[in-house]
C-alpha cells in the first residue's frame, strides 16, 4: 500500500477543529473518488473520534492521507493524542458503552462506518486510531 501524495494534518482541541477535519476531509476525499453517502460516513467516523480527542485527551491531531492498494484508491485516517488512554478497550468497543452522557455511537460506531479500523491504547500515554475507507471503483468487480 502506497501513499497518494501529501498528508493532511489538523490539530484538534476544541469543537471547531472537529469541523476542520470533517471539512478537510471531505475535500480529500473527493479528490480520491469518494462520493454523496461515503463522504458522509468519513465525516461521520472523524467526528466520532475527534470528539474523543477533545473530550478525554483535550488535545491532539488527525492526519488525512490518500492511499492506493493496485487500482484500490481510499482515505486513511489517524487520529492520535497523548491523553490518559483508554484502561478497558474491549469495553469502550462495545455498542452501547458510553463514558459520556450524550448520544453517539463512539468508538464502535466509527469502526462500523469504516472499511478498516485499528485502535492502540496505552493508559497514561495516549491513544492512536487507525481507519481506511476504499471508495468505490466503478467497473470493478473483487
Amino acid at each position: 500500500m502506497e501513499s497518494t501524495g501529501k498528508d493532511v494534518r489538523v490539530e484538534i482541541s476544541s469543537s471547531l477543529d472537529i469541523v476542520t477535519a470533517r471539512q478537510e476531509a471531505r475535500a480529500l476525499a473527493q479528490t480520491l473518488g469518494f462520493e454523496g453517502s461515503e463522504l458522509t460516513l468519513i465525516a461521520a467516523a472523524i467526528s466520532e473520534i475527534a470528539r474523543n480527542i477533545v473530550d478525554f485527551a483535550r488535545r491532539g491531531e488527525i492526519i488525512l492521507g490518500g492511499i492506493q492498494k493496485g487500482p484500490r484508491r481510499g482515505i486513511q485516517i489517524v487520529a492520535r493524542d497523548q491523553g490518559p488512554g483508554i484502561p478497558n478497550l474491549a469495553k469502550a468497543m462495545q455498542y452501547g458503552y458510553s463514558t459520556r452522557r450524550r448520544a453517539g455511537a463512539g468508538l464502535p460506531g466509527a469502526k462500523w462506518l469504516m472499511d478498516e479500523f485499528n485502535i492502540q491504547s496505552n493508559v497514561g500515554k495516549g491513544t492512536t486510531v487507525t481507519m481506511k475507507k476504499w471508495a468505490e471503483q466503478l467497473g470493478q468487480t473483487e
